[in-house]
């Protein structure tokens, strides 16, 4: 497997639509983490794999002293709009997860919201997280679960498009079993959180994701009209089954995996 090739693929994915109209939706993860990890003011923070910053503003709103990394510009410039808008100072920078350009022990602290999950070399991922941040320092990542509701968009896109054959799922991230394979003789503290998607219907919520959301986009263009209408149908169906909001509104909670690594 050309593990090098598929990052290429990856990165052209997450450059298309635009995440960020998603991923503000999700700033409240953010804040989270931060308050998982105990963040302090003045403690160096790596946003890893950070999309359009919601880790990144939130700990710079409390202080911190912040760089933020993503191997798509694009979204890094969303983040950037958003520190300025809020006059937060947030150092930029693009990076590849797989391969930090930062020296051992920079950091106090690392975050990765829905981001580090989805590098192809899950091991080369979680070890250069380790390698930046010094002893006793904190890694926060939230993970997506493979039960919950994107864990189980990402098996319903698989039917219709298979993904790349030997290679793990990104939802793997979202269980205490595999971070104790990625993070061995580190200390972990895991908790199961919910982020509620809110949307005005089904419809609206599989339009925005359809338009705007990477993988879901790159998975209908893979599709001809026919392919097209089976997946729709078939989000449309776990969408409608995992609704809370009743017939009025959209709710769909979505179970994700809030982890803390101390470094040894």
């Amino acid at each position: 497997m050309d593990l090098g090739a598929l990052k290429a693929r990856q990165q052209a994915t997450w450059a298309t639509g635009d995440y960020a109209v998603v991923g503000t939706t999700l700033q409240i993860v953010g804040e989270r983490i931060c308050e998982a990890v105990d963040l302090r003011a003045g403690e160096r923070v790596l946003d890893v794999a950070a999309g359009n910053g919601n880790a990144t503003l939130a700990a710079a709103r409390r202080f911190a002293e912040v760089t933020s990394t993503d191997y798509v510009a694009a979204l890094l410039e969303r983040g950037r709009e958003r520190a300025g808008a809020e006059r937060l100072a947030v150092a930029f920078q693009e990076a590849d997860a797989e391969a930090l350009p930062f020296d051992d022990r920079s950091f106090d602290v690392a975050l990765s919201t829905f981001g580090v999950m989805f590098t192809p070399d899950q091991e080369k991922a979680a070890s250069e997280l380790t390698r930046v941040v010094r002893s006793g320092g904190r890694i926060g990542l939230a993970n997506w679960t493979p039960e919950g509701f994107i864990g189980q968009v990402f098996k319903t896109i698989g039917r219709h498009v298979p993904p790349p054959a030997g290679v793990r799922s990104p939802a793997l991230w979202g269980t205490e079993a595999r971070l104790a394979e990625l993070f061995p003789g580190h200390g972990i503290s895991a908790t199961k959180q919910i982020f509620n998607f809110r949307y005005r219907s089904a419809d609206h919520m599989l339009d925005i994701f359809r338009t705007y959301y990477g993988p879901m986009n790159r998975a209908f263009a893979a599709l001809d009209g026919a392919g097209q209408a089976a997946l729709a149908d078939d989000i449309q169906a776990l969408i409608a089954r995992m609704n809370r909001g009743g017939a009025d509104t959209l709710i769909v909670p979505s179970e994700y995996l809030e982890a803390v690594v101390t470094r040894r």
